[in-house]
């Protein structure tokens, strides 16, 4: 009798190593699903929302050596400007606006089958795109509400604004050049 009793500890013994080697090696092959590249007033920015931003050409990294960088700069601005937007709440979009701004993604691919892998690639769905929109239009009336000067006054009014809100913005750079 203990000697089955032995030999039955001794297999559950083989047992737990074998699940134990198992888990280890299932560790050992984990892979990366997307990259924290910045953080700023707690919301995330990720490789994936700079590939997005690149495939769907919502930002361009206007010839940046760097283009990760170029986009992730804008995208910090501009979530710096959606807190300042969520403060003062301008009206929301109409439906018929973001639908515009789809189309107008949409026009920029050859066809809807090379947007929708545009979108796979890019790691998000219509419905996200939608949101980005919206909340672009949101960031647009804001802007346009909060500066009616002339045009050429405007953009240094923008600026001088926007190096307001990243000196006092909070501000989590994670990204690192590769080099």
């Amino acid at each position: 009798m203990k000697l089955q009793s032995a030999e039955c500890r001794l297999q559950i013994g083989v047992a737990g190593l074998i699940v134990c080697a198992m888990l280890t090696a299932s560790v050992l092959r984990a892979e990366t699903i997307d990259r924290v590249l910045a953080v700023v007033a707690g919301q995330l920015i990720t490789l994936t929302d700079v590939t997005a931003a690149l495939n769907l050409r919502l930002q361009t990294s206007d010839g940046a050596a760097d283009p990760v960088r170029a986009v992730l700069t804008k995208l910090i601005d501009r979530e710096l400007i959606l807190t300042e937007v969520d403060r003062y709440a301008p009206p929301e979009p109409m439906a018929e606006a973001v639908d515009r701004e789809v189309e107008r993604v949409r026009a920029r691919f050859p066809s809807q089958d090379a947007l929708d892998a545009a979108l796979a690639g890019s790691g998000i769905d219509e419905k996200h795109l939608r949101e980005t929109l919206r909340q672009d239009l949101r960031v647009r009336a804001y802007l346009d509400q909060r500066f009616t000067a002339a045009s050429d006054r405007r953009e240094a009014l923008v600026n001088d604004w926007m190096a307001g809100l990243r000196r006092r913005g909070d501000v989590i750079d994670l990204y690192v050049t590769a080099r």
